[in-house]
């Protein structure tokens, strides 16, 4: 497949959205798997292929982060492993292992934690410093090693889940768990990339165009995460659930992202 001005102009511009839709949040990914696909590649390789923009996204996101110093750094290096060895694991058998299980497991979460947060929303506004302090334990854990497996098997959605742990289970508000979401996916993306790369299941040229357009949206979106604050992207993950659900129920397919 070769790149022409016209599918570098898509790239960029699904990219910016893309970008931004996955460092407030999560999900953006269905567009660039629809949009890879659009232009002929193969879902497994456009699953690997999308790991290089995601990387460079995250990159950013992390960067600017971390230099407004919303990162904690202490509770990354007690949780990485296990989600590193999830992703390795799941990156491996992305090729043996059917996606449905894995679709219905995000739908549950995902219809979950919109309804957690329409029902209880203070508990995504205001950090709880008994949980944030509280020792890791080795359920948490096990439950980074799945959030690795799923994010290296799949991806999609992969920001909703860990925001739903890093908040519900971990403590944090929104906007920390959103900043430590984005430092997470940082940390196993190049893992996943690495053994998708190995099967031969990446196309550099058209991840690295893509990666032009997300690196901006996750400029724009994490000055607005740092701007506005945990409430704006409590509205912002509403929304993004919505048009999720809205993807599993089939109102919105792939189709959609055509051009």
């Amino acid at each position: 497949m070769e790149l022409t001005w016209i599918s570098i102009i898509i790239l960029i511009c699904s990219g910016i959205i893309v970008g931004f839709i996955n460092t407030l949040a999560g999900g953006g990914t269905v567009i660039s798997l629809s949009v890879f696909m659009f232009f002929g590649l193969p879902p497994l390789i456009a699953n690997g292929t999308n790991r290089i923009a995601i990387a460079f996204q995250n990159i950013t996101a992390v960067a600017y982060f971390q230099k407004n110093k919303f990162i904690d750094w202490r509770k990354v290096l007690q949780l990485v492993v296990p989600l590193i060895l999830g992703s390795l694991t799941g990156a491996a058998i992305a090729g043996f292992i059917s996606n449905r299980l894995f679709q219905y497991i995000f739908a549950g979460m995902v219809i979950l934690f919109g309804i957690s947060m329409l029902i209880n929303p203070n508990r995504y506004l205001h950090e709880k410093p008994d949980l944030v302090n509280r020792k890791v334990s080795p359920i948490q854990h096990l439950m980074f090693f799945l959030l690795g497996v799923y994010g290296g098997f799949v991806h999609v959605g992969i920001g909703y889940l860990l925001l739903a742990v890093l908040v519900l289970v971990n403590g944090y508000d929104l906007l920390k768990a959103n900043v430590l979401k984005n430092v997470f996916v940082l940390c196993y993306i190049p893992f996943s990339l690495f053994i998708y790369a190995l099967q031969g299941n990446v196309c550099w040229s058209f991840g690295l165009v893509h990666a032009i357009g997300n690196v901006i949206g996750a400029w724009l979106a994490a000055r607005l995460a740092i701007k506005k604050g945990a409430p704006f992207i409590r509205y912002i993950v509403l929304i993004l659930i919505v048009i999720v659900i809205l993807q599993l129920i089939g109102v919105i397919t792939p189709k959609s992202f055509k051009i």
